[in-house]
């Protein structure tokens, strides 16, 4: 009998171990990221900035880059609910993303809201190594 106790401890402790190291190293951040596209109106609706979310949305204009400072590429999408967003995806820290208009993108980053819909950064890694991971994937290629 106390042999199986032991094995189940050591299974319930291999569990758990496991699930700390896919929260800390895994594809995703702990805690605080939305995934819904009904959210990121509502934070747009609320004022509400420094939220991670994780969304699927369409590439409706492509921009000039942003060469002020560290360079950023820029693009407007739009989500299925027809909320546009501005996304700029820091260059120093990732490679570009070569996109096209209606080009269909799953990005992950930091929305902070302005007037015209928001804008989404932090699209790629953390320098820091904090909780600012993020990413845009397209064509199955994540680029952070």
């Amino acid at each position: 009998m106390k042999r199986w106790l032991k094995k189940d401890y050591a299974g319930w402790i291999a569990v758990a171990v496991l699930f700390l190291l896919w929260r800390q190293f895994g594809p995703g951040l702990p805690g605080d990221t939305v995934r819904s596209h009904d959210r990121i109106a509502e934070a747009f609706a609320r004022q509400q900035s420094g939220i991670m979310v994780e969304f699927d949305a369409r590439v409706r204009r492509l921009l000039p880059d942003d060469t002020e400072g560290n360079p950023h590429q820029r693009f407007i999408v739009e989500l299925d609910n027809g909320h546009s967003l501005l996304v700029a995806h820091n260059l120093k820290l990732a490679a570009r993303v070569p996109l096209a208009v209606y080009d269909l993108l799953a990005i992950r980053g930091e929305y902070e809201w302005n007037a015209q819909g928001g804008v989404v950064h932090w699209t790629h890694r953390d320098p820091g190594a904090g909780v600012k991971h993020g990413w845009i994937e397209h064509k199955g290629v994540r680029y952070e």
